[in-house]
């Protein structure tokens, strides 16, 4: 069973092509989202045109019913300290959002599951996967 946290990358494809996250978590894996990656789903709802937005909440409304958020307690305050700080010695920023995502793993010993891998990697602590790498029974 692997320890995962999903990256908001990972759930839009899946809402967008109409797919169950079967591909992506295998049946016994722990899987969970970072608070911040609810938001990031509920701004897409309501970004959403009229055509798109009951499609939109329905998923939404789903991950968020079947799916865990963890919070940013200050354990993950701590690790997000820590990774605020080293990308900026190194040099190489990243999106606050994708560190806030990286600073939960952390801070939870879950691998990263995301579509855009190059995001969390040379993250001392995170380990990820990309959405190439499936999982999955299906």
């Amino acid at each position: 069973m692997a320890r995962l946290i999903l990256d908001t990358t990972v759930l839009v494809a899946a809402e967008r092509s109409r797919k169950h996250l079967d591909g992506i978590v295998a049946d016994d894996d722990d899987i969970v989202i970072a608070a911040i990656t609810a938001a990031e789903l509920l701004v897409g709802v309501h970004l959403a045109d009229e055509t798109l937005r009951g499609a939109r909440s329905a998923f939404v409304d789903e991950v968020l019913a079947t799916i865990p958020t963890e919070d940013y307690d200050l354990a993950v305050a701590r690790a997000h300290a820590e990774l605020l700080a080293h990308v900026r010695q190194v040099g190489r920023p990243r999106r606050a959002r994708d560190l806030l995502i990286a600073a939960t793993a952390k801070a939870r010993s879950r691998t990263v599951v995301s579509a855009d891998a190059e995001a969390f990697t040379d993250l001392p602590g995170v380990a990820n996967l990309s959405g190439s790498q499936e999982r999955g029974t299906a």
